[in-house]
C-alpha cells in the first residue's frame, strides 16, 4: 500500500472509533430511553449500525496490521514504473493523455485515476520507462499507449 493510502485508512480507523463508534453508543442509550426495544425501530437501526461500524474497525486493524507500506519516493526505480508511481500515457488509438497512478487494491479508484498494481494495464506498465510503448489486452479489446513521463511522488 502507498503512504497515502496507509494514512487514509488511518484516519478512517481513527473516526470511527472517536466519532462514530461514540454516536452510535448516544444513539443507543437515546433508543433504549424510549421504552419497548421489540418495536422499536430506533433501537435496531442503531445496532445495525454498530454492527457495521465494528466490522469495519475489525476489518482496518487487520488490514493495518498486515500491510506493507511502501514509499514510492524512497524507491530508487532508476526511471521504470514501480508500484506507486504516477504515469502519464498517451492513447495511440485516440491520442488521448492519460494519467493514472499504481496502488494496492484497497486505494484503487479509476475516476481518480488510482489503478490496482493487478489490473491489466498496471501489470503491463510495471517494468517499462518513459519512451516505452504498451499494448495489452483491456476487457474492451487490446489496447495501446506511449510512457510519456514516470513521477515519484
Amino acid at each position: 500500500m502507498t503512504v497515502r493510502g496507509h494514512e487514509l485508512l488511518q484516519e478512517e480507523l481513527k473516526k470511527l472509533k472517536s466519532v462514530d463508534r461514540p454516536a452510535v453508543i448516544q444513539a443507543i442509550a437515546e433508543a433504549r430511553a424510549h421504552g419497548d426495544l421489540k418495536e422499536n425501530a430506533e433501537y435496531h437501526a442503531a445496532k445495525d449500525q454498530q454492527g457495521f461500524i465494528e466490522a469495519r474497525i475489525k476489518e482496518l486493524e487487520g488490514k493495518l496490521s498486515h500491510l506493507q507500506v511502501i514509499d514510492v519516493t524512497a524507491v530508487n526505480a532508476k526511471g521504470k514504473v514501480v508500484f506507486g508511481s504516477t504515469v502519464e500515457l498517451l492513447d495511440e488509438d485516440t491520442g488521448k493523455e492519460i494519467t493514472y497512478r499504481i496502488v494496492g487494491d484497497d486505494e484503487a479508484d479509476i475516476k481518480n485515476g488510482l489503478i490496482s498494481y493487478t489490473s491489466p494495464i498496471a501489470r503491463a506498465l510495471i517494468g517499462r520507462a518513459e519512451g516505452d510503448e504498451v499494448s495489452f489486452q483491456a476487457p474492451g479489446g487490446e489496447k495501446n499507449f506511449e510512457i510519456l513521463v514516470v513521477r515519484y511522488v
